[in-house]
């Protein structure tokens, strides 16, 4: 199957996705467990990295102006641009693709494997629309757990900052209020739902269209967590190009 033939069946599955919807009290129950899956137990894993990754933007940053003539500030700047800009949204997200990725892909694709997804279209429910939509709706809160990480790197980094003794907290605290920009806030949101809706999509695509039996299941979420990758940087590219430049 060509490049072209895959992306036509996945905008086919999308569309697929909202016709014939199933009961609102069975898609409840759905949507709550995947959000408890997707993105409750994703809170952790997102929370530890950025307050890590925040504390090494500023290290970083930090020991790069060894000029006595630029000031400290520019630490706590450089630390909320980083984290706000590209590295809450858009590294946190390629993370996210490994775990939230393979986890939609395996389920999908275990239930394709074990003829449960041809139960359900035996019973005349929807199948793409009683897996796949569930998911997709889960990953709308995906932008609040963002903000998490957008809040706790900066928080590691002004702790970071502290206990390295780069600058002071106040110094840290100035640099972070520096010709702030809300609209770069609204900019990572904006990548955040795009790429939250990538990865429900895109995992949810090769798991569901997948053959064979449970060996394909592993290379079936190893393709996932590719494609899905690129996706995302593809679309941080042109995003980025769109609302920045």
């Amino acid at each position: 199957m060509t490049y072209l033939q895959n992306i036509g069946t996945y905008f086919m599955m999308i569309g697929e996705m909202f016709r014939k919807p199933t009961r609102w009290s069975v898609m409840k129950t759905l949507i709550l467990k995947d959000i408890d899956d997707l993105i409750v137990s994703s809170l952790g894993i997102i929370a530890f990295i950025s307050f890590f990754v925040g504390g090494v933007i500023t290290i970083q940053t930090a020991l790069n102006i060894d000029n006595p003539l630029i000031p400290k500030y520019l630490i706590g700047f450089a630390t909320r641009q980083s984290v706000i800009l590209e590295f809450a949204p858009t590294f946190t997200s390629i993370i996210m693709a490994g775990k939230v990725g393979s986890f939609i892909t395996s389920s999908i694709g275990t239930m394709r494997v074990t003829e449960q997804i041809d139960a359900l279209e035996v019973m005349g429910i929807n199948s793409l629309n009683y897996l796949v939509f569930p998911k997709t709706i889960a990953l709308t809160l995906y932008p609040f757990a963002i903000a998490i990480g957008m809040f706790l790197g900066i928080l590691g980094g002004m702790v970071a900052c502290s206990i390295g003794g780069y600058a002071t907290v106040d110094d840290y605290i100035l640099g972070i209020q520096t010709d702030f920009d809300s609209f770069h806030v609204f900019y990572a949101f904006v990548k955040t739902f795009v790429f939250a809706m990538v990865l429900a999509t895109v995992p949810a695509y090769y798991g569901y269209y997948m053959k064979g039996g449970a060996l394909e299941v592993g290379k079936a979420s190893t393709s996932s967590f590719v494609w899905t990758s690129v996706v995302i940087i593809l679309l941080n590219y042109i995003l980025t190009d769109m609302m920045l430049s």
